[in-house]
């Protein structure tokens, strides 16, 4: 099976659309893990303990990897989740042309899914495109405030935003069934846009956590009409305990509420 219906049995399956993103800020990281080997790959193993069986797929975002033992982590975290039997999303919105782009795909040989930019267009992203099996989600439009500052330009020769231009092409392009679209919770109007305009392609959906998304729009919008898409929390989750000794426990009871609160819309 493709990505995609992996993704659709772990929802049905969990009764789930959380997406637990795996950001371990060595700045915030709990002190009993810091000093233990990889502290980033402890914290994260000790996250997926507490959230597997509320978490339909978990999205760990490369920039917290950085450095040899960074890439450890990662890899140790990514096993660690598919022994979980949960899928992994790498947030690391790649987006090249070439070899480079071919390269930067190799990164789907451990994970399940990639986030990628498609501003340089189709060819950097044919190399994710074409690995069938694996999944993609486009940025198109994005949650934090200054996502407006490209993606709601009005393009005259389309009369449409490029938020909108985007969100058609990538439809287009999904001739395999592996793409997704990134589309924030904070701006519900433009999120039942895209859903208008891209009905078949699942949403990865950021924004309902520390950024006050609308969790009902996320929930109707976010999903195909087969029930597919997700919706991440990162901080509200994984540092929900942060002044906690059982920081643990306090981040599975934190995607539980968000589990719980998204299938009230459901």
């Amino acid at each position: 099976m493709g990505f995609f219906e992996d993704l659709a049995a772990r929802i049905d399956s969990r009764d789930t659309m959380v997406c637990v993103g795996l950001d371990p800020d060595p700045d915030r990281l709990p002190e009993d893990v810091r000093d233990a080997e990889l502290p980033r790959w402890q914290f994260n193993r000790r996250i997926i303990d507490a959230t597997h069986e509320c978490a339909a797929c978990y999205k760990p975002n490369a920039a917290f990897y950085e450095g040899a033992d960074g890439w450890r982590a990662l890899a140790e975290t990514i096993a660690y989740a598919h022994g979980k039997d949960v899928p992994v999303i790498l947030d690391a919105k790649r987006g090249d042309i070439g070899n480079t782009a071919r390269q930067y795909a190799s990164a789907l040989d451990r994970a399940d899914a990639i986030t990628v930019n498609p501003y340089m267009g189709r060819d950097s992203l044919q190399p994710f495109l074409s690995r069938e099996e694996k999944g993609i989600f486009a940025l198109c439009r994005t949650s934090n405030p200054g996502g407006k500052d490209f993606q709601n330009l009005e393009l005259a020769s389309y009369d449409e935003y490029l938020y909108e231009h985007v969100a058609r092409r990538m439809a287009e392009w999904d001739e395999h069934g592996n793409v997704g679209l990134v589309v924030g919770a904070t701006r519900p109007e433009e999120l039942e846009r895209v859903r208008e305009i891209a009905p078949d392609l699942p949403f990865l959906v950021p924004g309902v956590g520390a950024q006050g998304g609308d969790v009902e729009a996320a929930v109707e919008h976010g999903r195909t009409a087969a029930g597919v898409g997700v919706v991440n929390s990162t901080r509200g989750i994984i540092f929900a305990g942060e002044e906690r000794e059982d920081w643990d426990r306090a981040a599975g009871a934190a995607a539980k509420r968000l589990r719980d609160r998204l299938n009230e819309y459901r």
